[in-house]
């Protein structure tokens, strides 16, 4: 093992010309991206490295693009394992992939020996194929109640046309009605069981967990979050409440609103780390902030009071990916065993279907209730604090369409970068999944999609 990691060090050891410190961060961050983005899409999804190469490291933020793009990186697929040189002086980033939990990134400096530290949760998944769709994939399919051409053309024009958006790049559709796939189509290279990355869909994913949590027992929305870094005494962020991190309304400061974290993204931070020392900017419950802290947060929380770290690491599956079919979905957790659930979560679009339906169904899944009784309606549900400056309202780790033309008022969905969508029409009995990997200030039109889709289903 270590004559390969070795090997792997000398292959990657371009020289690197003196620069400011500032620089090499930044080159350090970009190596992160593409260490993590190409050791996930290589072995959780299967895309080589040149098919990687060329879409979802292309388009990707614009600080990091030229560098990304210049950054040398080597694939161990023995080791299953990616490095990306940035310096002469410091070790290269690292990913490394492991069953169920997917890549993780070591932190800055560290080398390769740190692979063998890192956290595991290898148990097999269910093989649930053979099982009648939804819960595997056998009579998956049905007949569209509406006009099934004008379906397919729907379907067809999501992809590299400008009808929903310039530039995007869609790379799968599934649309269910009646809970069968009626309409389904991929771009080359991608197809019902490969995975792609989830970005903020993953939000979405984390509240239906903390909502498993709340089934069981184990937490209370409206109770302060058992966040352990908050619980010395007078220590004001103690009071905010799950569901106020749900709702993006926990009042805490963050870099930036919206979706980066870079840190813990790309930088090799630990969610320890970078998500639970930010400090209060406004009273909890009285401001709307988009931030992919508060959801971390939520879910570091579930890991503190599960108090016991493998039955944390097993959570998402068993609790949730597995008893949906989820089988080829991977959560994946920063170095120390953080889920990093409000981004990092790679899943097919058959997967992402799976999981609308248990949502369309107030949290019923094949008979089976996943969710609390009326779960999914308070999730749904606009409480407190607002967007002001987005089409959507937002209800706990959901968007909500409810002023969007053409789709009906109890719409709502899961949403991410580069053009993650996962529609739920509970009043039509219709999810519309649709994957992408659009380059940066090119954005999918989601409620003309979902719109033009439901005007040709009866």
């Amino acid at each position: 093992m270590r004559l390969l990691l070795s090997s792997l060090l000398l292959a990657i050891a371009p020289a690197f010309a003196q620069s400011p410190p500032e620089d090499a961060h930044a080159r350090a961050v970009a190596a992160g991206y593409k260490a993590l983005t190409l050791c996930s899409a290589h072995f959780n999804a299967g895309r080589s490295q040149q098919q990687v190469e060329a879409l979802e490291l292309r388009g990707i933020y614009p600080e990091y693009d030229a560098q990304v793009r210049a950054l040398q990186a080597t694939v161990d697929a023995r080791a299953r394992m990616v490095a990306v040189a940035f310096d002469d002086a410091m070790p290269p980033r690292i990913a490394a992939w492991r069953p169920n939990l997917g890549c993780a990134q070591l932190p800055i400096g560290a080398d390769a020996k740190a692979v063998d530290a890192l956290p595991r949760f290898d148990t097999a998944a269910p093989d649930l194929d053979g099982e009648a769709w939804p819960l595997g994939e056998r009579d998956a399919t049905g007949q569209a109640r509406g006009d099934a051409a004008a379906l397919q053309h729907a379907v067809a024009a999501a992809f590299d046309t400008p009808q929903f958006g310039e530039g995007t790049a869609t790379t799968g559709v599934v649309v269910l009605q009646d809970g069968r796939i009626v309409a389904e189509r991929y771009r080359d290279g991608f197809g019902p069981h490969v995975a792609q990355r989830t970005w903020s869909v993953a939000k979405s994913l984390a509240g239906a967990l903390i909502g498993v949590a709340v089934r069981d027992g184990v937490l209370d929305p409206m109770q302060p979050a058992p966040v352990p870094e908050w619980q010395q005494p007078g220590d004001p962020r103690a009071a905010i409440t799950l569901d106020q991190l749900l709702r993006m309304s926990s009042g805490l400061h963050s870099d930036t609103a919206g979706n980066r974290t870079d840190a813990l993204y790309f930088g090799g931070a630990t969610v320890a780390e970078a998500a639970t020392g930010w400090p209060l900017q406004a009273p909890p419950g009285t401001r709307y902030r988009y931030a992919n802290n508060d959801i971390v947060l939520a879910i570091h929380a579930l890991r503190a009071k599960t108090g016991d770290d493998a039955r944390a690491l097993a959570r998402p599956f068993t609790d949730l990916f597995w008893p949906l079919g989820m089988t080829r979905t991977r959560a994946e957790t920063d170095w120390r065993g953080g889920f990093v659930l409000s981004s990092q979560v790679w899943s097919t679009a058959r997967d992402l279907a799976r999981f609308g339906l248990l949502l369309q169904d107030d949290g019923v899944f094949d008979g089976r209730r996943l969710l609390p009784e009326g779960w999914v309606r308070a999730a749904t549900t606009p409480s407190g604090p607002q967007p002001d400056d987005r089409d959507f309202g937002y209800g706990a780790t959901l968007w909500l369409l409810q002023r969007s033309p053409g789709v009906p008022a109890d719409t709502f969905a899961a949403l991410g970068n580069r053009g993650q969508v996962v529609v739920v029409v509970p009043s039509r009995k219709v999810v519309i999944v649709r994957r992408g990997e659009d380059p940066a200030g090119h954005r999918f039109d989601t409620a003309a999609f979902a719109a033009a889709v439901l005007a040709v289903l009866d």
